[in-house]
C-alpha cells in the first residue's frame, strides 16, 4: 500500500497499519516536517483519537499545553470568556500540541516496524493507471511505485485529487489570511487564553502557542490581503481592536515582529473520496477553514476509522503472516474504501457547516458597528446568556457528531 502526505492522517494511518504487520509505503515531498504554519488545537474528538491509536502516552512526551479558555472582543473591549474545559472539571481540554513535534515522533515510530518504508523528499507527480484502475503513483525522478491501493493524504490542494479527477466542491471560496508568528517574548499577555477579535480592521485571532510562540490570523477588512501586513502598520490596526494587555504587548515588540505570511485557504469537499484504487482523506478529501481548528481534528479521526476498516479486509488476505492489498480481490478493497467515505462524509459535512455559521457570525459583527457597539454596551446583562449559547453551539465541533468510528 502506498501512502502519500505525512501529515496527520498519512502519518497516523501509516502507524495503524504497520504495527498490523501490513507492508506501507509513506511517501513525503518534504524532509523535515517543521514547515511553519500547522494547526495544533486538539479537540476533545481529536485527543479521543489519538488516545484510540494508542498515542496519549507520545503526546505527553512533546511540547504541549492546555488552552485556558476562550476569550472574544469587539473594538477592544471584552464581551465574554469561556474557561476550558467547556464541558466542566475533569472533561479534556482543547490541547495544543506541537504538530511538528507530533509528526516526527509519529515518523520516528513509523520507521521502526519492519513492514513500513518512508520515503521523504520524494514528490509525487501523477498517478499510474491500468484501464479504468489506479495501480500507483509516479515520482518526479520520473520513476514509478506500483500498489493495489494508493491513499492520497496530500492536503488541501491534493495532486491526486487533480489527477485522479475527483472534483472539489467548494465551501465557501477562499479565505484570505495574513498569518503571523510571533516570537516568545517574556509572559504569554493573553493568560492562555484563545483570543478571537472583530472590529473595523477585521477579525483577528491570537494565542500563545504550545512553543510559547504568538500566533496571529487576521483576515483583514473587505478579505483582500492586498498591502495589508506591509511594514509595520499592520500592528497599529490590530493593536486598535485588541485589549489593552496585547495592544500593549504588540507595541512594545514592535521591532521583532516579522511580516506576516500571505495564505489563500480553500475551503470545500471532493464529491467522492476514492476511485477505483485510491482513497483520499483529511484535507486531500474536505479542505477545511481554519474556524475552530478542526483540519487536525478530523483528519486524526478519518485515519483512525481508515484504518480499523482496511484492517478487517487485509486480515482475511491469503497471507496472514503480511497483509497487504494486493493480496486482496480489487472489488473488496473498493467496497471498503466506499464504506469508509459513508462513515466519514457526514461528520464532515456537518462540521464544515457548524464552521460556516461561526464565520457567519463573525462576518456580521465585523460588518455593523452599531451591533458591536450595543452587545459591548449590554456585555454585563447580555454575558451570560451569549456565553451559554456559544459553549452549547460548540459540542459537535468539539466531540465530533458521533462515535469515533462514524
Amino acid at each position: 500500500m502506498l501512502i502519500v502526505g505525512a501529515g496527520p492522517a498519512g502519518a497516523g494511518l501509516a502507524l495503524l497499519l504497520a504495527r498490523r504487520g501490513v507492508r506501507v509505503t509513506l511517501i513525503e515531498a518534504s524532509t523535515r516536517m517543521d514547515r511553519q504554519f500547522r494547526g495544533e488545537a486538539l479537540m476533545p474528538h481529536g485527543l479521543a483519537a489519538l488516545e484510540a491509536m494508542g498515542l496519549t502516552t507520545l503526546v505527553e512526551s512533546l511540547p504541549h499545553r492546555a488552552l485556558a479558555g476562550w476569550r472574544f472582543v469587539l473594538d477592544g473591549g471584552d464581551l465574554f470568556r469561556i474557561a476550558e474545559p467547556l464541558e466542566g472539571p475533569g472533561e479534556p481540554a482543547c490541547t495544543l500540541v506541537s504538530q511538528p513535534a507530533l509528526l516526527q515522533a509519529l515518523l520516528l515510530e513509523l520507521q521502526r516496524h519492519p513492514s513500513a518504508t518512508v520515503l521523504l523528499g520524494h514528490r509525487v507527480n501523477g498517478l499510474c493507471r491500468q484501464a479504468q484502475r489506479i495501480v500507483g503513483v509516479q515520482l518526479a525522478d520520473g520513476s514509478e511505485l506500483r500498489a493495489e491501493l494508493v491513499v492520497g493524504c496530500d492536503g488541501r490542494h491534493s495532486t491526486l485529487r487533480q489527477q485522479a479527477g475527483l472534483a472539489l466542491a467548494p465551501g465557501g471560496g477562499e479565505i484570505g489570511v495574513l498569518w503571523f508568528r510571533l516570537p516568545a517574548q517574556g509572559p504569554d499577555p493573553l493568560g492562555g487564553d484563545f483570543l478571537t477579535a472583530v472590529g473595523e480592521q477585521g477579525i483577528f485571532s491570537a494565542f500563545a502557542s504550545a512553543s510559547g510562540a504568538m500566533q496571529l490570523g487576521w483576515v483583514p477588512e473587505g478579505g483582500g490581503l492586498g498591502d495589508a501586513g506591509a511594514g509595520t502598520g499592520w500592528l497599529e490596526r490590530l493593536a486598535g481592536q485588541s485589549p489593552p494587555e496585547l495592544a500593549l504587548w504588540l507595541r512594545q515588540h514592535s521591532g521583532d515582529m516579522p511580516d506576516p505570511v500571505r495564505l489563500q485557504v480553500s475551503v470545500g469537499l471532493a464529491e467522492r473520496w476514492w476511485c477505483p484504487g485510491l482513497l483520499l482523506l483529511g484535507d486531500a478529501a474536505h479542505p477545511m477553514s481554519p474556524v475552530r481548528a478542526q483540519g487536525i481534528n478530523l483528519a486524526l479521526r478519518d485515519a483512525w476509522l481508515a484504518g480499523q476498516l482496511l484492517l478487517e479486509v487485509l486480515q482475511q488476505a491469503p497471507d496472514a503472516e503480511a497483509p497487504d492489498a494486493e493480496a486482496m480481490d480489487p472489488e473488496a478493497i473498493d467496497a471498503v474504501l466506499a464504506r469508509i467515505e459513508a462513515r466519514r462524509r457526514p461528520e464532515v459535512v456537518t462540521v464544515q457547516r457548524l464552521q460556516a455559521r461561526e464565520t457567519s457570525r463573525g462576518l456580521l459583527l465585523r460588518r455593523h458597528a452599531w451591533l458591536r457597539r450595543g452587545l459591548i454596551a449590554a456585555a454585563p446583562w447580555l454575558a451570560p446568556a451569549l456565553a451559554a449559547h456559544w459553549r452549547h453551539s460548540q459540542h459537535q465541533l468539539r466531540q465530533g457528531t458521533g462515535p469515533l468510528g462514524g
